[in-house]
């Protein structure tokens, strides 16, 4: 017999009280799945967390690097196969519900919720021919729109229970360009984004220009471990145990980082920006450098190339000028090739306390480089380090969001308190959506089967 949702999750690796909150979540689930079905049970359940970008801002879609893991925070979800071609979701925790046709030929909507489940649906029907529907119920204790990749991570639920009642992974076409979670991650990255993946032909993403290291990192995290990936394709070059001792806190500002209206067309300019950068050089040199970082470090001396032909012709589009082109290049190169490998090294150390600057120094040059800091973010990462965090960092593709903290494991629920009256005394207003919490890296995505959670 199964073991328990709380047990299982605490055996996969979250705490025991983040498993406890899941196993209240998995209630409401249940309940929404059987009123929404007739009172039927669901086939199968998982959790799918949310990720924390310990380093490696707007790197991942121009192939650099990021150190990452998954968060205790995530989704419950409960589904079933359908005997049509019809996917159902209900949210039980937004009162939420929608259905949409596993169609090719669905226009995903421009905006809001339910243009995660049209993506979803028209790009699975298009890659995979003749899927069947499904039941699907979920709820989410991962703040909404906060840079922890809830969009994402419901991208992945709504892939995962649909994969798994159409056994997609025995199918040729899957086989052919997925062979593993890490090229999974790259296939939802592209879902995303619009962009083919190997064989699998893409169209009507969801609107930004992303890359796959929120997917990679839902999906393959280990608990109790950061994980320094490579992009473009997805690579992973280590896994490294988190520090004993230290915990991340959490906060959310409250400010939303919806990827809609203006915050997705500035989110966007930072990559078209990148994409600028490695078009002038291909052109410029001849070569079909595939990403950028590659493009910075294929040749000797190619990144001082890059910048001097920033400095002399022009790159049409978007109003970009050359200083600002130069500064997202340095941003990129600095984070991708020094400023992340340097705290992975630090921390396979077991060593916290020195990659403090170092964070400190990727949070400055988000703020003047890429510009998508707002007050509250660079607040909270000040005030983490005035109130004694080893490192702070705003993470995400910011223009609000959260930012992490990280602290000694006893004095954790002393600065979380501390933290969110600060915050609260210099920003009154979002302090009602905002949220501080502690956690510690956990699992990807659980498959939880067997019969109900008790």
């Amino acid at each position: 017999m199964s073991l328990p949702v709380e047990e299982r999750l605490v055996e996969a690796g979250l705490t025991p009280a983040e498993a406890r909150r899941k196993r209240e979540l998995f209630g409401s689930v249940d309940a929404a799945f059987g009123s929404a079905t007739g009172g039927a049970s669901a086939r199968a359940r998982w959790f799918v967390p949310g990720r924390i970008e310990l380093m490696g801002k707007h790197t991942d879609y121009a192939g650099g690097r990021s150190l990452l893991c998954a968060v205790g925070r995530g989704f419950c979800v409960a589904a079933s196969p359908r005997d049509d071609g019809i996917l159902r979701v209900v949210d039980a925790g937004r009162n939420l519900s929608a259905e949409v046709p596993l169609d090719s030929a669905l226009v995903p909507s421009a905006s809001g919720w339910k243009v995660y489940l049209e993506t979803v649906a028209f790009r699975l029907a298009r890659n995979f021919p003749g899927l069947r529907g499904a039941d699907v119920a979920l709820s989410s204790d991962l703040p909404r729109a906060s840079g922890l990749s809830s969009s994402s991570a419901l991208v992945v639920a709504l892939f995962t229970a649909l994969s798994e009642l159409n056994d997609l992974p025995e199918r040729r076409e899957y086989r052919d360009s997925i062979r593993n979670s890490e090229d999974l991650g790259g296939y939802l990255g592209a879902l995303e984004n619009g962009r083919a993946f190997g064989r699998l032909s893409g169209e009507h993403g969801v609107g930004t220009f992303g890359g796959s290291e929120d997917q990679t990192a839902i999906l393959c995290s280990r608990a109790g471990a950061m994980t320094q990936y490579a992009f473009c394709p997805v690579r992973r070059e280590r896994s490294i145990p988190w520090p004993d001792g230290w915990t991340l806190v959490v906060a959310s500002s409250g400010i939303a980082s919806d990827k809609t209206g203006d915050v997705r067309d500035r989110f966007n300019r930072l990559s078209l920006a990148a994409s600028a950068i490695l078009e002038l050089w291909n052109r410029s040199a001849r070569r079909e450098d595939g990403s950028l970082l590659a493009a910075a470090t294929g040749v000797p001396g190619a990144a001082e190339r890059i910048r001097n032909l920033l400095r002399v012709i022009p790159v049409a589009g978007d109003g970009f000028t050359p200083e600002f082109l130069t500064g997202r290049f340095d941003q990129f190169l600095e984070e991708s090739t020094a400023l992340v490998p340097a705290v992975g090294d630090w921390l396979a150390r077991d060593d916290v306390v020195p990659i403090g600057p170092l964070v400190d120094r990727s949070q400055e040059l988000a703020e003047k480089c890429l510009g998508n800091q707002i007050p509250e973010t660079v607040a909270l990462q000040r005030s983490a380090r005035a109130l004694g965090a080893a490192a702070a960092s705003a993470f995400g593709g910011g223009f609000g969001g959260s930012v992490w903290a990280i602290v000694r494991t006893e004095e954790a629920d002393g600065f979380r308190k501390r933290w969110g009256e600060s915050y609260a005394e210099a920003f009154p207003n979002p302090t009602g959506r905002s949220r501080f919490f502690a956690t510690q890296p956990g699992p990807a995505v659980v498959r939880l089967s067997g019969p109900s959670p008790r």
